[in-house]
């Protein structure tokens, strides 16, 4: 199994969490987030989790999400997308040599992943490294992304340490680049300005000509 089915029974908290989010909402997707681009794209974007109003309301990873805002518009701004983003997956917005993904593919209480639930989910992220022969970047956003990937290479964590703007060089010849994640908390305390996150964008489009 490449990707979770809608009805996933993998993590019995997040399915509680599912079924009260489809009582009370059942027009939205509510369910495990697709993968979003061409699985021939050379740049992988993992984020941690969909967000309940957001990714797990459109079924678009990061779509109507605040997070989106920035990282969409980064990606248009550096020829990675085209059209506009809209918050809504009708928006006509199209990737371009890009994949996102999540380490966790539903919606989690808190926006918070228990590690049960980020290794039960790296089976997933195992198959779309697996399924995307042209790979030469990851961009991970946050510490749990990032972990999540090297887990999916059985790479301990302690080797390869998260931090903002860092790029390292994988056994198998990618490369995994480390960003703050594009959350409304991290872009509102300062932590992650748009200058930062474009630096690292950039950086990442240079690498792949």
């Amino acid at each position: 199994m490449d990707s979770p089915g809608h009805d996933c029974p993998l993590c019995p908290r997040l399915v509680a969490y599912r079924l009260e989010n489809r009582a009370k909402w059942p027009d939205w997707h509510n369910g495990p987030v697709p993968c979003w681009g061409q699985r021939e794209a050379r740049l992988l974007v993992l984020g941690l989790a969909p967000g309940v109003r957001g990714a797990n309301r459109t079924g678009r990873p990061f779509t109507g999400d605040h997070a989106g805002k920035l990282l969409y518009a980064t990606l248009l701004k550096y020829g990675l997308a085209t059209g506009s983003y809209g918050e809504d997956p009708a928006d006509g917005m199209q990737l371009r040599g890009v994949r996102i993904a999540n380490a966790v593919r539903c919606v989690p209480p808190e926006n918070l992943p228990t590690p049960a639930e980020i290794a039960t989910c790296n089976r997933f992220v195992i198959a779309e490294r697996e399924a995307m022969p042209n790979l030469r970047v990851v961009l991970a956003l946050g510490l749990v992304a990032h972990n999540a990937w090297l887990k999916s290479h059985r790479i301990p964590a302690a080797r390869y340490r998260f931090a903002h703007g860092a790029v390292h060089v994988l056994p198998d010849g990618t490369q995994l680049a480390d960003s703050y994640h594009v959350s409304r908390y991290n872009t509102n305390t300062g932590r992650l300005t748009t200058e930062m996150f474009e630096a690292v964008v950039q950086d990442i489009v240079a690498r792949l000509k």
